[in-house]
């Protein structure tokens, strides 16, 4: 597990054991908010600096994402820039304590006094941090803290996360591409392109038992509307295991796969089943050769642990959008049974379509966007709520009723101006504020909408 340093502070005249234990219920707080620590405290400003050569010597015992610097009283700035100096290149956090009330009576041991000449300090000196403070009579805001750490832990480990495309650039889109440099300069994924003449040659070689295997225990799970052909069964099994054994060896954690001018155009065979197959083993997919959409994929489910996915966009109304997929959804999200039906398309084979409900609930929808050589979050939060009956033009009848929510939004229009892509990744909840300390580590700016 990732670790957080943390070194508490107090001015040398201010009694240690009031300062060891408010650092100590400070960690603690943090400690709950599932951070694992790497304490060092307390931290005075003694005239040898005998703690803060002790507290420099500590950290670097240990190895550790951000550094909190927790003020519990007045301490002069040096003896604070003494020890974060050593670890500038982490993010950084300046988390103020507070006093607290006896009686009648207010006590402090000048906390802000503490974090107001530090501040503008961290900032002039180029810092990457966050300054929190907690105010008496509130809860203490151990949270925001937290946030910003899990941010800082989410930011290493994009560092080395890895995607893996078959095929590019589906359908000549422009939103879907990406500029590697930059990826990996600001936010650290590496997108591997793989032929689709290589998956197929492994599909090609599989033993017919394990594809036999997948379709008994597995795709057979699903709960069918009607029969499916084998054929078709056999043929998702198949591409699953060329692309999990592609992924396996590789360390891709997010796949996507070149779709309509790939897997339809060229198969015959529209690639749903597969993309739920391997969401099933933990694997993060998104269609069309979506890039960016892989990227924030891997990005949110660093950030909030959840199984993100994409929804695209069919209508806007006056107060909701209607955002579906017109393929598959994450087992994970849901509400009921996963639910299949063969369909086709156009001029489409047969295949086997998701048309499973997904669960309601408060959402985040976000993106991330390349825009003018920089890197923008767009995001907004909203409610999902169960969609009007409705279906996509085109599907052989009975036209089935697409996974898909209606997002109830604080301003319809105003999200549309800023939309980026047709595809945007959902997860539950309030997510915004860990992707702004995400943001601001990275330098990302961001638009709500």
């Amino acid at each position: 597990m990732a670790k957080i340093g943390f070194v508490g502070f107090g001015e040398v005249n201010t009694p240690v054991d009031v300062i060891i234990k408010r650092c100590g219920i400070a960690a603690e707080e943090l400690e709950k908010e599932g951070l694992e620590l790497v304490k060092v405290f307390p931290v005075a400003d003694d005239y040898e600096e005998v703690q803060v050569n002790n507290a420099i010597a500590e950290l670097k015992k240990e190895s550790f994402e951000a550094l909190v610097l927790c003020v519990a009283g007045w301490i002069p700035a040096h003896a604070v820039i003494k020890i974060s100096e050593h670890f500038r290149h982490l993010p950084v956090v300046l988390w103020g304590l507070c006093g607290w009330v006896e009686g009648d009576k207010l006590v402090t041991t000048a906390d802000q006094a503490g974090t107001s000449g530090l501040r503008a300090t961290l900032e002039d000196m180029g810092y990457t941090f966050k300054y929190v403070y907690n105010t008496v009579g509130l809860p203490s805001r151990a949270p925001k803290v937290a946030s910003y750490c899990k941010a800082a832990i989410a930011a290493k480990n994009m560092r080395h996360a890895r995607a893996g495309m078959a095929g590019y650039r589906d359908m000549n889109l422009y939103g879907t591409l990406y500029d590697g440099c930059s990826l990996k300069q600001v936010i650290g994924p590496e997108i591997e392109t793989f032929e689709m003449l290589e998956m197929q040659q492994r599909y090609e070689k599989l033993d017919p038992n394990a594809v036999t295997d997948v379709v008994e225990n597995r795709i057979k799970k699903w709960h069918f509307v009607s029969p499916a052909q084998e054929e078709g069964m056999r043929m998702a099994a198949g591409y699953y295991l060329a692309v999990k054994a592609i992924a396996e060896e590789r360390g891709f954690k997010s796949i996507s796969i070149k779709d309509v001018d790939g897997m339809k155009k060229l198969v015959g065979f529209p690639p749903a089943p597969i993309f739920m197959l391997l969401q099933e083993d933990g694997y993060l997919t998104v269609p069309e050769n979506d890039s960016m959409g892989c990227v924030t994929l891997m990005l949110m489910q660093e950030l909030t642990g959840q199984t993100p996915f994409y929804l695209e966009f069919y209508e806007f109304f006056e107060k909701t959008v209607l955002a579906g997929v017109p393929d598959y959804v994450p087992s994970q999200v849901v509400d009921g049974e996963v639910t299949v039906m063969p369909a086709a398309f156009g001029e489409l084979n047969e295949g086997i379509l998701n048309i499973s409900k997904v669960k309601p609930g408060m959402v985040t929808m976000c993106r991330l966007l390349y825009k003018g050589g920089k890197y923008v979050m767009h995001m907004v939060y909203g409610k999902g709520i169960a969609p009007r009956k409705w279906n996509e033009y085109g599907w052989a009848d009975p036209a089935p009723q697409l996974p898909s929510l209606e997002i109830e939004l604080p301003d319809v229009d105003n999200f549309a101006q800023s939309v980026g892509c047709q595809h945007y990744i959902i997860t539950y909840g309030d997510n915004r504020a860990i992707i702004r300390d995400f943001c601001a580590i990275r330098g990302i700016s961001v638009v709500e909408s």
